[in-house]
């Protein structure tokens, strides 16, 4: 692992990079004659799958800023530690690195059993960040098929505030959106600003012109209950009584819960269970 300590004053991205390379002891059996110390040019664009002449003009000053995903191969390539990554970044692009991604903590496998126990209620536990990372079958029959999307892609404002299908769903969803929102600003202050929720508002608040409106509200709402209504594809209108509670011992998780409001409603959670089962 390198050091932290940078080289002269006159930092520039080539001149790090260039400095980074020559730290690196070269792999066993690779040739030992070398000009310079360290790593070769084509070894280093090798680790990072980009091209020697692409990496030659990094450290030459040419070839424009590189992406955020060629920025992470480097770090690996050239072995940086957080302090070198924040300097890659700023060098490279003028601003701090986004915040790398902690995995959300492990759901409990009696927590799982709880919210199979509830085979007519939609339920899901979700992170403070809004990730889902727990379901049952019913949430999969009427709110999402989370198994089937990719793991970034399981987030209840990500699907809110950027899928159609979500949107067209909800005859509500201004409402439900402005209280989402008022929600989520509260989860953020009480997981002390967590670098995954404070990534995923700056993230909607670029690619969406209704998140972006709805924050700038500075509303804070606690969970509570209420009642949403959804139009499914198949079941048609549905009305459900939600609930959020808190995990005990769960590191900020909260478990979201939805109870069909009528007879007819669990009627119909039936037989879009009844039909999964049939095609599954």
């Amino acid at each position: 692992m390198t050091t932290n300590s940078l080289p002269g004053p006159a930092l520039t991205l080539g001149g790090f990079l260039r400095d980074r390379r020559e730290r690196l002891s070269p792999a066993p059996g690779a040739p030992s004659r070398r000009r310079t110390p360290g790593l070769r040019r084509e070894e280093v664009a090798t680790r990072a799958g980009v091209s020697v002449t692409w990496y030659t003009w990094l450290e030459q000053g040419r070839g424009g800023p590189p992406s955020d995903e060629v920025l992470e191969r480097l770090v690996l390539a050239l072995e940086l530690d957080a302090a070198s990554r924040e300097v890659l970044y700023l060098l490279a692009q003028q601003r701090p690195p986004p915040p790398i991604p902690t995995p959300p903590p492990p759901v409990p496998a009696s927590l799982q059993r709880v919210l199979d126990a509830m085979p007519t209620s939609p339920a899901y536990v979700q992170t403070p960040a809004w990730d889902v990372v727990a379901w049952n079958a019913a949430a999969t029959a009427v709110l999402s098929d989370y198994a089937a999307l990719p793991p970034g892609e399981r987030n209840v404002l990500r699907r809110l505030f950027g899928s159609a299908s979500v949107r067209t769903s909800l005859p509500d969803w201004e409402t439900h959106a402005r209280f989402a929102v008022a929600v989520f600003r509260l989860d953020v202050a009480r997981a002390g600003e967590s670098a995954e929720a404070v990534a995923l508002a700056a993230e909607l608040q670029e690619t969406s012109a209704d998140f972006r409106r709805l924050w700038a509200e500075n509303e804070m709402r606690s969970h509570g209950v209420g009642l949403k209504r959804i139009h499914h594809p198949i079941a048609g209108p549905l009305t459900l009584e939600y609930s959020a509670f808190s995990v005990d011992n769960g590191k900020g998780l909260s478990m979201v819960v939805f109870t069909p409001a009528s007879p007819a409603d669990v009627r119909a959670i039936d037989l879009l269970l009844s039909l999964r089962a049939r095609t599954s």
